[in-house]
């Protein structure tokens, strides 16, 4: 390891423990409604920058997070469910076996996690092996109806989701300390594999498949592994995310959650890690500011009404324009690193002398 390489390993470690330090103050002194926000950005950061993995830094335009997020949310919700709430939600029709006679404690939930994780991987693996040979508008056409194929399975396999009825009664395991950490440590090792041989591997092949196969890339190998683990990250995310809100059902993980996440790396930058960090905390602070707008808002003794749908507009607008006037987004493919921080202090020091 050199000299710089050592110098970011401790400066990185250093933003953990004041990471660590601020959420011990956030929970102490920032009310419910704050904390819910932050919690769901960390979420999105987790989902995004897994998603930025295998859209922006392989290339490949896949449409089907919601899917993957979908898998490991309800992997997560079934096996954290308590066995007397399972017999509460499954009244339709009994939940299969074997998941209806356990649950997972409290102290499992990072397994939990893992599984959910792992589960969205392995669907990521079995997808990826025939959707990953096309390319293209292609490729987002088959991504983009799996992520269908898992909704339309959740409304109807009643015996393992319950259906349109969803699962209720969640324990509310996520917070502000497994969300930070699961944001950092998913940016820290995604980071780390986009600078390694791999990585530089997998934006060859975004730039030109012929000339990566010509330098001996192998293209499927390296496009599936990138596939499995953006799936393995986003099933993590879904299941931070349905035990934060406590319940989870089909029109949890719609078209509508890629299209945030799309919205999240198309503003950051398509190949900037950094960038989806940055922009995921904006996109939730803005969806919430969004919302008071969709309510009705009552001055005095006049009612004015809201305007339903508003967030997605306004959203889609912005992703209009910067598909017009900022195409490669707000960082384009550059990254928030330690040296340009450095760079730029010591910048600054000299203009002031």
């Amino acid at each position: 390891m050199g000299r710089e390489e050592k110098r970011d390993l401790i400066l990185t470690l250093l933003l953990f423990a004041v990471l660590m330090l601020g959420v011990s103050l956030a929970e102490r002194y920032l009310n419910t409604y704050l904390i819910r926000i932050l919690n769901t950005a960390c979420i999105y950061v987790v989902a995004a920058v897994a998603y930025n993995l295998i859209n922006g830094i392989t290339g490949q335009f896949s449409l089907g997070p919601n899917g993957f997020m979908a898998i490991g949310g309800y992997t997560v919700a079934i096996l954290m469910l308590p066995l007397v709430q399972k017999e509460q939600v499954y009244f339709l029709q009994p939940l299969i076996w074997p998941f209806n006679s356990f649950s997972f404690p409290s102290h499992l939930f990072l397994l939990a996690l893992f599984l959910g994780g792992v589960a969205a991987a392995l669907a990521a693996l079995l997808i990826g092996i025939p959707t990953l040979r096309l390319r293209g508008d292609y490729l987002a056409i088959a991504t983009f109806g799996f992520g269908e194929i898992i909704n339309v399975l959740a409304n109807n396999f009643i015996p393992l989701t319950n259906g349109a009825l969803g699962i209720k009664g969640i324990p509310e395991y996520t917070n502000l300390w497994w969300t930070v950490n699961w944001a950092f440590w998913s940016v820290f090792m995604i980071k780390g594999l986009v600078n390694s041989s791999f990585g530089r591997a997998l934006k060859a092949i975004r730039e030109n498949e012929v000339a990566a196969e010509a330098m001996g890339v192998n293209l499927f190998r390296h496009k599936l592994l990138s596939f499995v683990l953006s799936g393995f990250f986003a099933g993590v995310a879904g299941g931070l995310f349905v035990t934060l809100i406590s319940t989870v059902s089909p029109s949890l993980f719609t078209f509508t959650m890629t299209f945030n996440l799309l919205i999240i790396i198309v503003l950051g930058g398509l190949g900037s890690i950094t960038g989806s960090v940055v922009t995921a905390f904006i996109f939730a602070f803005l969806q919430e500011i969004l919302r008071e707008v969709e309510a009705p808002i009552t001055i005095g003794a006049w009612t004015f009404p809201g305007i339903p749908g508003m967030r997605m507009v306004v959203f889609s607008v912005l992703l209009v324009v910067m598909m017009i006037f900022y195409r490669r987004g707000l960082f384009g493919d550059k990254e928030i690193s330690w040296q340009l921080i450095i760079d730029r202090i010591k910048g600054r020091n000299e203009s002031e002398k």
